[in-house]
């Protein structure tokens, strides 16, 4: 499965496969790619926001300048024709400017940062990165094992449920079978309790 993402001159491809997925960007800076293991991957995530400075900075300027372009034709009568130019030229770099802002989550796992822009597949990417984390890390974690103390097995299902990979009722669940299957007689179980 591949989900594509671009604007403007920002490129992302996000491939998801079996055990990771590779995260592909191409900017006016370079291009690169990583590849995150599902389970390394972070549930918090920061905002970042590029703009571009340069067309903030020169519209305010031209707006500057066609204001007191037309104030002085006021002030001393003058005709306004062909005033308003360079105040239409600032507010047009203004709306530009907004236009062209690119807002991204940034998720920071160990592979490297992966972006992700926040614009319509945005949710569809973070929602099928976090389903096949879940499941990665209850097939790795998610079931008893006794080679493991009891402590060991409540401290996993614990962190389980802190990584949102496990609900309350299913912690709830796996503390009880980890409980009564180390309390059961048997070689396995007793050897393991001392």
């Amino acid at each position: 499965m591949e989900i594509n993402q671009k604007k403007r001159s920002n490129r992302l491809k996000f491939t998801f496969n079996d055990d990771s997925f590779n995260y592909a960007y191409k900017d006016r800076s370079g291009s690169g790619d990583i590849d995150v293991q599902y389970a390394g991957f972070p549930t918090k995530a920061s905002v970042s926001i590029e703009r571009n400075e340069w067309l903030r900075n020169a519209g305010l300027i031209w707006c500057v300048i066609g204001v007191l372009q037309l104030g002085h034709a006021m002030v001393t009568g003058d005709s306004l024709q062909g005033r308003g130019f360079w105040l239409l030229i600032g507010v047009i770099c203004l709306v530009w400017y907004r236009w062209a802002t690119v807002k991204y989550s940034v998720f920071r796992s160990q592979a490297g940062n992966v972006l992700v822009i926040q614009d319509r597949e945005h949710d569809r990417i973070v929602d099928e990165i976090n389903r096949r984390r879940k499941d990665q890390l209850l097939a790795l974690y998610g079931e008893l094992d006794m080679r493991n103390t009891l402590e060991d097995e409540i401290a996993k299902f614990s962190w389980l449920h802190e990584q949102d990979v496990l609900s309350k009722d299913e912690l709830e669940g796996r503390l009880a079978q980890a409980r009564a299957a180390f309390q059961a007689p048997g070689p396995a179980a007793s050897s393991q309790l001392h």
